[in-house]
């Protein structure tokens, strides 16, 4: 059995005008075409409907009972069609976000954002570690995922990790303070200077392929706190220097705002990489292609000219 949309509305049309000609008039097709259709859905179905006499035409029976499911047929196709519109349009849509430590403070923003562009997107948000962002894309509950570089995605053929933006390992200090001064500084000027760190694996990110002085010196950092917010407010009571990523513009204008200076330390610039992951062999929606575009887009503009740091 062949039946087709076409000869759904031509039955449907003929019913409810009740004459070849004017449903043809309606479908703007000749009236043998319209008859056509008619036949061949009959002929599909095994049945008549309509009972037809050289004076007048009618539904059968059969055709009576059918046509409520024709029209409700068409009416789901139709609904079909306006969902898909809907959803290539963006005018609705979903998207499932998981987001590693550094990127989850950033992300509310740029969600918040997004959400004024596209009010009828749900966006919804998982924070997870950085080895849990993978497994949360492999098992397709996320649609993409933000976070820092992961060694072990060279091993996962079905992981696509496209760059998002980098950023510079920088320092944070009083305006007063004699670092501030200097036009370059260098990680060997943080020596015998007390710092601020983070704890747990931001140490072993900021410490890698440096000097084993400065190493050590990150690591036996006098103050080692749980947030950066923490960190900034100990630097601004004067507690210390801190380390950190300007992960936000709003902890770039949070740090002038406070009588601080943020630089990038030199000799080596240490750059840390965020990306955005996805599974390689899965198409995204139209609702999560566009919310990935505004995620490139939003971060190149924020964070590309870090020269004014």
């Amino acid at each position: 059995m062949n039946i087709s949309i076409r000869q759904l509305t031509a039955f449907i049309q003929v019913a409810d005008n009740g004459s070849f000609t004017r449903a043809s008039d309606q479908m703007h097709l000749t009236q043998s075409a319209v008859s056509g259709l008619i036949k061949e859905l009959e002929s599909s179905l095994g049945i008549v409907l309509f009972d037809r006499t050289t004076r007048q035409l009618s539904l059968s029976a059969v055709g009576r009972h059918l046509l409520p499911q024709a029209r409700r047929i068409l009416n789901e196709m139709q609904l079909f069609e306006n969902e898909a519109s809907s959803l290539t349009s963006l005018a609705q849509g979903q998207v499932r976000l998981a987001v590693s430590q550094f990127a989850a403070s950033s992300m509310p923003a740029v969600i918040a954002q997004f959400a004024k562009k596209h009010p009828e997107i749900s966006v919804s948000l998982v924070d997870c570690s950085a080895e849990n962002l993978l497994r949360h894309i492999q098992d397709i509950e996320v649609d993409l995922g933000v976070g820092t570089e992961l060694d072990f995605v060279e091993t996962e053929d079905d992981i696509r990790a496209d760059l998002l933006y980098q950023l510079p390992f920088c320092v944070v200090m009083p305006d007063s303070h004699a670092l501030a001064q200097k036009s370059e500084i260098t990680w060997q000027d943080l020596l015998d200077i007390p710092l601020i760190t983070l704890q747990g694996p931001f140490i072993e990110q900021v410490t890698a392929e440096l000097d084993e002085r400065i190493t050590t010196h990150i690591q036996q950092a006098r103050y080692k706190v749980n947030f950066m917010s923490t960190a900034l407010e100990m630097t601004r009571q004067g507690f210390g220097i801190t380390l950190c990523l300007p992960y936000m513009p709003e902890v770039i204008d949070w740090v002038s705002a406070n009588g601080l200076q943020m630089r990038p330390l030199a000799q080596p610039v240490r750059m840390r990489q965020f990306f955005i992951y996805q599974r390689a062999s899965r198409a995204l929606s139209p609702a999560t292609i566009a919310f990935k575009i505004f995620l490139q887009t939003y971060f190149s503009s924020h964070f590309n000219d870090l020269q004014r740091i």
